[in-house]
């Protein structure tokens, strides 16, 4: 009887499946989700930064006195658009 028992249901739960087992294949995968967009999130994050080097190099210029006022806008403007 034991044999037939451990064939039919296996040795873990004697036939008596626990409802909250889809749980932990959810939450792993919500777990690597949240990891992945988080990675994906902080390289986004990281090329806007370094993409705003230009504008720091214009914005260098404009205070070291190498570029006017006007100038530093009209570069600007072009920078962002």
């Amino acid at each position: 009887m034991n044999t037939m028992t451990l064939t039919a249901y296996g040795p873990w739960h004697d036939g008596h499946a626990h409802g909250w087992w889809p749980v932990f294949p959810i939450g792993f995968a919500v777990f690597w989700l949240l990891v992945l967009g988080g990675g994906f999130y902080l390289l986004s994050r990281r090329s806007k930064w370094s993409g705003g080097g230009a504008e720091r190099v214009l914005a260098e210029r404009y205070a070291r006195g190498e570029i006017d006022e006007e100038e530093y806008r009209e570069r600007l403007g072009v920078l962002r658009s």
